[in-house]
């Protein structure tokens, strides 16, 4: 299976992200499948609290995907 490569923002997605948190646009090649690509995005939402922003499926069956997750501020302790 293809890698998952970290990329560009597509045109208007950078006018959104806010200083609160940390961005990664990802873009999956077409060999990837629906369900493979909903399997990756939820073990980095699971395991590394990444949430889903944003996703672009191009007509080459590509996707261009957006993750944000909150800034972690050095010594706060999580709420419980």
């Amino acid at each position: 299976m293809t890698t998952v490569q970290r990329g560009r923002m597509p045109a208007g997605w950078a006018a959104d992200l806010s200083d609160e948190y940390d961005w990664v646009p990802l873009r999956l090649p077409p060999d990837v499948t629906r369900l493979s690509a909903s399997v990756r995005l939820s073990i980095e939402a699971q395991y590394r609290g990444w949430e889903l922003t944003r996703v672009r499926l191009y007509t080459d069956g590509s996707r261009r995907v957006l993750l944000r997750r909150k800034k972690s501020v050095l010594g706060e302790q999580p709420a419980l």
